[in-house]
């Protein structure tokens, strides 16, 4: 039994790591993209991936049969999905737009917000439970989120302009509201609607709502782009990347949390500080080693125990209409807590609980 968990444990850690180098590619395909070749197109870039996930999951949804299929799930829960494809642009947006306007500092401390954001809405919203070691695990990864700026400050790193900094501040902390509330929404539907039909409705809606926002606000931008076969795979680079954050990160959610893999993503920083000590010259220090080791043990404290879901069957009828409404649950008496979700996935228990369906 203690082999399987700590082979459990090495995958989850494993698992987040992957979307840690997944956004690592992000960022460094657009910085090339923005240093070197001049091409500030972030709602485009954003538009490729959407286009993408509509051309693979939305389609899969629009061939299936019954209540699984496109038209079935659009009648039942189309504004819902609407307003949280409208979240996931605009976090994505405000985020990219706040380095114009702040430096790269704020940037990276502030964007730590999303994870009290995804705390406190996954224990009100989704009835999670945490431990004291989860808290531990948490701020441990956040003092080595502290240490790797501190670093920075201290290698003199291209900080940015810093112009309008309180404005660019706001931007960075909408944009990880928004993006709590995004993978909180996430992981209540892949853990009890479908992987696929999160994404294809991604894919529907992101598309659509970033073709008008292209259009309105981007369309001159794109023009200015003196397209080569270079920059060509770059933009291919970053929608490969985005597209495998994407599909893959609804996996890793519904093993773990949206909690965990935030913290997991605490690491992306790190690994594109890595690469640009050879592509783009960054200075090295030994802080960064040192955040690596604090943010990763910071993980495996929080991985290593479970948390638990205090069961309530309104939770489950949130996301569905009430022509679909689960069945009401008998009588038994006040509900405890069940079904134990962790970083190790669900657990065995000796004795049965309340389940609702």
């Amino acid at each position: 039994m203690y082999f399987l968990l700590h082979r459990e444990l090495l995958l989850t850690l494993a698992m987040g790591q992957v979307l840690s180098l997944l956004i690592c590619g992000i960022g460094l395909t657009s910085k090339y993209l923005a240093t070197d070749y001049h091409a500030n197109t972030p709602v485009f870039q954003s538009f490729l991936n959407y286009i993408l996930l509509f051309l693979v999951y939305t389609t899969t949804l629009a061939v299936r049969q019954g209540e699984e299929n496109l038209l079935a799930i659009l009648k039942r829960r189309w504004w819902k999905y609407m307003i949280l494809g409208l979240i996931d642009i605009e976090a994505n947006y405000l985020v990219i737009k706040a380095y114009q306007y702040t430096t790269l500092t704020s940037v990276q401390l502030l964007d730590c917000f999303v994870i009290p954001v995804v705390l406190l809405l996954s224990w009100f919203f989704l009835l999670v439970r945490y431990k004291v070691v989860h808290f531990v695990g948490v701020g441990m990864c956040l003092l080595g989120m502290g240490c790797m700026v501190g670093a920075d400050v201290l290698v003199g790193r291209q900080q940015g302009l810093g112009d309008h900094k309180l404005l660019g501040d706001l931007l960075v902390l909408a944009g990880a509201t928004l993006y709590g509330i995004s993978n909180v929404c996430e992981e209540f539907i892949v853990k009890n609607l479908s992987r696929v039909e999160f994404l294809g409705m991604m894919g529907l809606f992101g598309s659509f709502f970033s073709g008008i926002q292209l259009a309105i606000m981007e369309h001159k931008e794109l023009l200015k782009v003196q397209w080569d076969w270079q920059i060509g795979l770059l933009y291919i680079g970053f929608s490969a990347c985005m597209f495998g954050l994407y599909s893959f990160m609804p996996v890793v959610i519904k093993r773990t949390s949206a909690t965990a893999v935030n913290l997991s993503l605490l690491t992306a920083d790190l690994y594109s500080l890595f690469c640009g000590l050879f592509l783009f010259q960054y200075k090295f220090s030994g802080l960064y080693l040192l955040s690596f080791f604090i943010i990763f043990l910071g993980l495996v404290l929080y991985s290593s125990s479970s948390t638990y879901v205090a069961q309530d069957p309104r939770v489950y009828k949130q996301f569905r209409n009430a022509g679909n409404a689960v069945p009401d649950t008998p009588n038994v008496g006040p509900l405890e807590p069940s079904v134990t979700y962790s970083s190790l996935g669900q657990e065995i228990e000796d004795e049965p609980r309340i389940r609702v369906a």
